[in-house]
């Protein structure tokens, strides 16, 4: 492999509309690099003035996906981490945020000496740090791909342009290339597609002095040779360097078709790089088995949030790698906590093969999720609760199997007979919101025996948290006399990070979010065991063997 000592740097724009995929755009073309024998980079620019989306509302933002070093990050992250099968940090996600803050702080400071702090140098400048100091890794990698949030056109991403801008000039042509991803629209009253919101798009961006090499263009069928020809001609682009990217089955198909269509040896190319052909054939094996079911089970999602999907992102794509593992596709039901709450469980929840109550704040909906697991529990159902849900299933063991029917968490209440959830002992006094929870990776020591134990195969995991409330110790020894197992403790044996009950096929609740380290080749052992039980469960109730697939059951997918 023939390649120079600079890293090279790959920068993903967006235009026409927002949520084109410049994620996945990115996350596949690094896939592809890695196989290529390459140390790849990834790096997420996001224009908000946040510092970072810990504070926001899932419905506006999605899912914060946090990292081992304890980082609130954007989904986008969980893209690169889940396609490269790596693990970040806090360097891998710049918000304009955080620009302003670290320079705001300086110029309180007194460090820039009486000059006129301005968008141009500093604001650029600072971003371009941030850029580089991936490039000082200790394991420097060959390229890094950053994806610069938002649409151009947008105000708020012009400093973001404006740096990868003055980037080029600096590192010059061949170590720098620009992927634009825009969106090329089928208007059915014409019966045509429209290339002119992708020329106005690479107009906007050629105004600000960014030159796109390579064009993504998405759409809903694959392109024609004479529109590419068009789209290229129009916007300064060699037609082999506009590339289709069409709408497929599953996100984990991106790069088999992004591979076909060459686009990392364009890449290769214009870096001058003698690479290996990647071996593909693990991805495409996992790709094949999405597609391609032995069996179809539904799990139920009861949370507060199922009307934005991509608040539970992370949740959807372990689903999906679980699915692989036992060659099922996993339907996922999806059920508002509060609809529950006003319907009944079972109205919802009665012909499902699994349940899983996910994670959240605020008393909204939780009483729902209560009934919810009460019946999943009382009816043998497998069951998954992440944080909150493994919370609210310690609530509904105490109530309705201790006999502690005021049971609550004193998240909620602080006049409470039994506060069965407890705020952590190093959270009280804490005032502000942002990254002061217990986050990041902790260690957890498993007990022999469980079900935790048998999945993990080992004594010892790492997992990733993000909560403030915990099981109250004092309670500890009434709910094991009642059936409640600690399946997994911290090291110092203080704080409960997994539930189990002993006399059900498989309950298991866990403080901590296993879906954050699920891999499409990798699936997380608890998503995995989770599925072969709502496998098992499906098969007797439905008197069918793996392999025979209802053809006329209509059923929603994960993988669109």
């Amino acid at each position: 492999m023939a390649k120079n000592s600079t890293t090279k740097y790959v920068f993903v724009t967006g235009g026409v509309v927002s949520s084109l995929g410049k994620g996945i755009a990115a996350s596949s073309l690094g896939l592809l690099l890695q196989k290529r024998g390459l140390k790849v980079q990834n790096i997420k620019f996001d224009p908000y003035l946040n510092v970072d989306p810990g504070t926001m509302n899932p419905f506006q933002h999605g899912e914060v996906f946090v990292l081992d070093d304890g980082s609130e990050t954007d989904l986008d992250l969980g893209h690169y981490e889940r396609f490269l099968d790596q693990s970040l940090g806090k360097g891998n996600n710049v918000t304009t945020g955080q620009i302003y803050h670290t320079i705001i702080t300086r110029e309180r400071r007194g460090d820039y000496l009486g000059a006129t702090v301005q968008v141009i140098p500093h604001v650029t400048e600072e971003i371009k740090t941030r850029l580089r100091n991936l490039a000082r890794f200790d394991d420097r990698p060959d390229v890094i791909i950053a994806e610069i949030g938002g649409t151009v056109g947008d105000i708020e991403s012009l400093p973001f342009l404006e740096a990868i801008r003055q980037i080029g000039l600096e590192e010059g042509p061949r170590n720098v290339i620009y992927i634009h991803v825009t969106l090329v629209p089928y208007i059915r009253t014409a019966g045509e597609y429209k290339t002119k919101p992708t020329q106005h798009s690479v107009k906007e961006l050629r105004e600000i002095g960014i030159q796109p090499n390579i064009l993504l263009c998405r759409s809903a069928q694959p392109l024609s040779d004479a529109l590419r020809q068009k789209i290229g001609l129009f916007c300064s682009v060699p037609t082999t360097s506009v590339i289709a990217a069409q709408d497929v089955t599953t996100i984990y198909e991106v790069p088999l078709n992004l591979h076909e269509q060459a686009l990392d040896d364009i890449v290769a190319k214009h870096f001058d790089w003698e690479l290996p052909v990647p071996d593909l054939a693990d991805w495409e094996s996992m790709v094949q088995k999405i597609k391609s079911p032995q069996c179809r089970i539904k799990i139920g999602i009861c949370g507060k949030y199922v009307h934005l999907k991509d608040a539970y992102k992370s949740i959807i794509e372990a689903f999906v790698h679980a699915g692989v593992a036992s060659e099922a596709e996993v339907s996922l039901i999806w059920v508002s906590s509060e609809d529950i709450k006003q319907g009944g469980a079972e109205k919802f929840l009665q012909d499902i093969d699994g349940l899983l109550i996910p994670g959240g704040f605020g008393e909204r909906g939780v009483e729902g999720k209560i009934e919810a697991i009460q019946y999943v529990r009382e009816s043998k159902i497998p069951f998954l609760g992440i944080c909150l849900g493994m919370q609210c299933a310690v609530i509904e063991f105490a109530r309705n199997v201790c006999g502690m029917q005021d049971a609550h968490s004193y998240e909620f209440y602080r006049d409470l007979k039994h506060p069965v959830i407890h705020l952590m002992a190093d959270q009280e006094g804490v005032t502000e919101l942002g990254g002061t929870m217990r986050l990041g990776a902790y260690p957890c020591v498993l007990t022999e025996g469980t079900k935790s134990f048998e999945a993990y195969g080992v004594k010892e995991i790492s997992e990733r948290h993000r909560h403030r409330y915990e099981v109250n110790n004092a309670y500890r020894d009434m709910l094991v006399e009642r059936g409640l197992v600690l399946a997994g403790l911290s090291p110092d044996g203080r704080l409960v990070e997994m539930t189990e009950i002993a006399d059900h096929p498989w309950f298991v609740g866990v403080q901590f979010h296993p879906e954050l380290k699920s891999r499409p080749t990798k699936p997380h052992p608890l998503f995995r065991e989770f599925v072969r039980a709502a496998v098992r469960r499906h098969e007797r109730s439905d008197g069918k063997s793996v392999g025979e697939v209802d053809q006329s059951e209509d059923v929603s997918t994960t993988t669109r």
